[in-house]
Formats: C-alpha cells, structure tokens, sequence
C-alpha cells in the first residue's frame, strides 16, 4: 500500500508539474500581443514586463513547491514522523499537552523553512518589478505577529478538538465539526475588529464624493452596510484590490489605497458592485454551506481511519502511532483524494464569478466601467493575460482577464451582439 500511495503522490504531483510547464509554454508562445481590449493600458513593454512577472513568479513557486514535496516524501515516505512522533511525545505531559506541542512545533518548523522563499520573493522578485514598499523591519514584525496569532489560535483549536475526542470517544467527529464550524463564524465576526487592525491601518475613505457614490450604489442593491474604509496597503505593496470583511452587521468595505489611486470612482463602484453581486446571488452562504458540509463528511471519514488500527501500515509503518500523527497521514490521504475535486470547485468558483459580473453591469448599467477596472487591475498588477485553457479550467477561480473583459464590452449598448454569458 505504501508503494500505491507513493506512485498516486508522484502522478498527481507530475500533473501539476505538467499543468504548470504547459501554462508558462502557452504564454511564452502567445504573450507577445496585447489583446483587444487592452491596447489603452498595456502597451509592448508592459506586456513583457507581465510575462516576464509570471516566469519569476512561477519559477520560484516551482522551487518551492519541489522543497516542500520533498519534505513530504521525507517526513511521510522516509520515516521522519515516526522519529518527530517519538520524541515529541516522549517531553511527557497530557494527550491535549503533547498534541498542541505536536502541531505548534511542526507548523513552526514548516514557516521557518519556507521563510527564504518568502525573502526572495518578497525582497527580489517583488522589489524587481516595483511592487514590493515593505521594510525589513515591517517585514519581521508582521512575521512574529502573525506567527503569535496562528500559534494562539492553532492552541485554542487544538486544546478544545482534543478534549472533544476525550469526553466523546465515539461521536467526537460531530462536535469538532460543531465547534470548528462555530470558531470559523465567530472569526468572521471578530476579524474586522481585533486582528486585521492589527497588520493595517483603516481610515474612513478620504477621496471626496467617493463614499456617497459607494452608499447610493449600496441603497440601489438594497443592501446595508457599516463602514466604507480604506487601508494603508501601500505600506507593504502596490499590488491592488478591494474586498468586503466580516459578517451580519459588522460587514464593511475595505479600498487598498492603491486601488483609489489608480481607478476612476466609476471603476471603483464598478468593482464594488461585482463583490456585492457575490452577496446577494447567495454565493458567500452557499460556499458556506458546501464547505461545512463537506467538512462534515470528511469529519465522519476522518473518524473511521483514525480509529483503524492498520493506518499506519498504510506508509509502512510498525506498531502505532500517537493520534497527531494519525491525523498528519489522514490529512495527506484526503488531499490526493480531494485532488480531482480542485477543477470542479475552480468551475463553480467561475461560474459564480460571472453571476457576480452581470450583476454588477445590471447594477450600475455600465459594463464599461468594470471592464475597464478589470483592464486596470491586470495592468497595474502585470497579471498573466494568456493562460493556458486547461490550467485556467483546473486552477482559475475567476475566468481570465481576457474573457471577462470581452464578455463585458459585449454587453456595451452597440458594442456587440449583446450576448453578456459565455
């Protein structure tokens, strides 16, 4: 078994590796013209400049992803669990003890190693193509208070998951899921208010007549909202975005100030309305909905393999094993599993991203105005405009650029057919 489980690792792995040299082929061959569409924000040296972003880009994520299969094929196929399961449970001290200590080292252990790629990549490739405006110092403050807030937050799931299995030994998988579900609700909630003020600074939005433009789209859709804020993201980055945080009556929304620097407020509105589109089309409480679902059936499974004696047999291993590290080789089995559901849940992501496009265009009745945001938005962030098909169907949550923007002009009064849905 520990021979079939390695050669399912080494196809899916081999697959994305292929997925990715196809995508890179594609825009070697193709990304030498701006498409139509386009021509207003990218020129020729742009269009290099994009291209050559997402060779960088993917050449370091490839590097990446090589050392941390690696460590995979390392820790699981070599027999390093067995040895970090051994000497982490022999500091002695309770199940709940010994579990947090389990994870919290492993996790850390797993930052520290990924932290020259993140160097690299944040002080090099981000710096090269004039993105990157975070220091070293803000770099390592962001790095320890992030790691402060995972490493309490990861304490809290795990101390209260494993006294759940503790007090229910048999039905234990429907109150993690209970509780899990409750906590991801509750961080929704919180969120907005005690951990992101934490990383940025949020100010009312200070483009005079932009917040009016914002709240009288808002009263059109028929939806309330808190507070209109922008955030300081230019501290760290140039990249821009825009994004609603929160739940219920702590929802508002958040303008990357570089957003508000490069768009026209009809852009702006534009691209607010497509996030709004997500709200009342049901997509946020759908994907809820399919992922606690889906949470919960992995829960169930996840029961009956960790309370399967030859589970570790699985990867070759003699005797047992403690239940954190039953839990590390259950959480590899499901992601080969759960690999060929990626495509399925990148095409209903799609489809729910063009729900959302038309009903930012019926909204303000100027699809012009997002197609032009999107335009901006692949510019200013030298995004890949010619993605290959088949890593575009795997992997794309959103259709690309290209395709949007198209379908967007088409429903332009006189620009097209009319046809506004591919």
């Amino acid at each position: 078994m520990k021979l079939a489980l390695f050669i399912l690792f080494a196809l899916v792995t081999a697959f994305t590796y292929w997925l990715r040299h196809i995508n890179l082929r594609h825009l070697r061959r193709y990304g030498s013209a701006v498409p139509e569409g386009f021509e207003g924000d990218i020129d020729g040296d742009k269009l290099r400049a994009s291209t050559a972003y997402t060779l960088d880009s993917s050449r370091l994520g490839l590097w990446e992803s090589l050392f941390d299969n690696g460590l995979v094929l390392l820790f699981l196929f070599g027999g390093l669990i067995v040895t970090y399961d051994r000497l982490v449970m022999g500091f002695g001290g309770g199940a709940i003890t010994s579990a947090i200590l389990y994870f919290l080292l492993l996790t850390w252990l797993q930052t520290l190693l990924g932290i020259p790629f993140d160097l690299f990549g944040t002080f090099r490739i981000e710096t090269r193509y004039g993105f990157n405006t975070t220091t070293p110092r803000l770099w390592l403050m962001d790095f320890f208070k992030s790691q402060a807030i995972g490493a309490l937050l990861l304490t809290v799931l795990v101390a209260v998951a494993f006294r759940l299995i503790q007090w229910s030994p048999h039905r234990w998988w429907i109150w993690v899921w209970a509780f899990m579900a409750l906590f991801s609700l509750f961080m929704m909630f919180i969120s907005p208010y005690v951990i992101e003020p934490l990383f940025n600074k949020f100010e009312p939005v200070t483009e005079e007549g932009l917040e009016a433009e914002i709240r009288a789209m808002m009263e059109k859709a028929g939806l309330r909202v808190g507070r209109v804020m922008q955030m300081d993201a230019s501290r760290r980055s140039r990249h821009s975005n825009a994004y609603f945080t929160g739940i219920g009556k702590v929802k508002r929304i958040v303008l990357f100030d570089t957003l508000i620097k490069q768009m026209t407020h009809g852009e702006i509105v534009a691209v607010l309305a497509h996030e709004i589109g997500h709200w009342k089309k049901g997509h946020i409480w759908k994907r809820l909905v399919t992922a606690e679902l889906l949470a919960l059936g992995g829960a169930w499974i996840s029961f009956r393999l960790l309370t399967w004696p030859p589970l570790p047999g699985l990867l070759g291993f003699d005797g047992d094993l403690s239940l954190p590290s039953r839990m590390v080789i259950v959480g590899f089995i499901g992601s080969l599993a759960l690999f060929p559901v990626t495509p399925l849940s990148a095409w209903r992501s799609r489809c729910h991203e063009r729900e959302a496009d038309r009903f930012a265009t019926d909204l303000t009745g100027r699809p012009q105005d997002l197609a032009s945001a999107l335009v901006k938005l692949s510019a200013e962030n030298l995004s890949n405009l010619f993605p290959h098909p088949w890593y575009a169907a795997f992997y794309y949550s959103h259709p690309p650029a290209v395709e949007r923007v198209r379908t967007l002009r088409n429903a332009i009064p006189g620009a097209g057919s009319g046809d506004r849905a591919p």
